[in-house]
C-alpha cells in the first residue's frame, strides 16, 4: 500500500478524537492521538509476535526469559532475582516461568558459584537454538510492519520514540 494512502486513512483513534472534538472542542487531543496509536500498535504487534513464537511452543513471557538469558552472553546464566528485575516480574512469577522452561529442557538451574545456597538459571543448547530462531521470527513480523515506512522515517521514528520514552 502506498505510504500516502496509508497515512491519509482514518483509524479508530481519529474517530475517538472526532468525538472529543464534538463534545469538548477546546481540548488539545494531540497527546491522545500519539499515545492512543502507540498503545494500539503495541497491542497489535505484541499479538503478531506472540503468534510468531507459537510454533516454537512459547509465548511472550517465556521468550522474554530466554532472550534475557541469551543476551546475557556466555555462559547465558542469571539469578532468578536478576531475571525478575530485568523483566519487572515478581519472584513467584519468575519461578513459574523457570519451572515451565526447565520442564521443556530450555533452561536448567545450576549452582551459583558465588553462593552455594543459591541457584542460577542457565540457557540450555536447546533453549539457545529455540530463542535464536524465535527472535528471527518475531523480528520478521516487526520488520514487515515497519516496511510500510521509508528507511529514513523508520530511523526517525526510532529516535523520536527514544526521546519520548526518556521523557516519561
Amino acid at each position: 500500500m502506498p505510504q500516502d494512502r496509508a497515512a491519509s486513512r482514518a483509524d479508530g483513534v481519529d474517530a475517538i478524537v472526532a468525538q472529543w472534538a464534538a463534545q469538548r472542542p477546546e481540548l488539545d487531543t494531540l497527546p491522545m492521538e500519539v499515545f492512543g496509536r502507540i498503545y494500539r500498535i503495541g497491542r497489535l504487534m505484541g499479538d503478531r509476535v506472540e503468534r510468531a513464537y507459537a510454533p516454537f511452543g512459547i509465548g511472550r513471557g517465556e521468550f522474554d526469559v530466554l532472550a534475557t538469558l541469551r543476551r546475557a552472553g556466555d555462559p547465558h546464566t542469571l539469578s532468578p532475582s536478576q531475571l525478575s528485575a530485568t523483566l519487572m516480574l515478581t519472584t513467584g512469577g519468575m519461578t513459574g516461568r523457570l519451572d515451565k522452561l526447565e520442564r521443556a529442557g530450555l533452561v536448567r538451574r545450576v549452582p551459583d558459584p558465588a553462593d552455594r545456597r543459591a541457584l542460577r538459571a542457565q540457557l540450555t543448547a536447546k533453549g539457545r537454538q529455540l530463542v535464536d530462531e524465535a527472535v528471527e521470527a518475531g523480528l520478521a513480523e516487526q520488520t514487515a510492519a515497519l516496511d510500510q515506512l521509508p528507511a529514513q522515517q523508520r530511523t526517525q521514528l526510532a529516535g523520536l520514540l527514544r526521546t519520548l520514552l526518556a521523557a516519561c
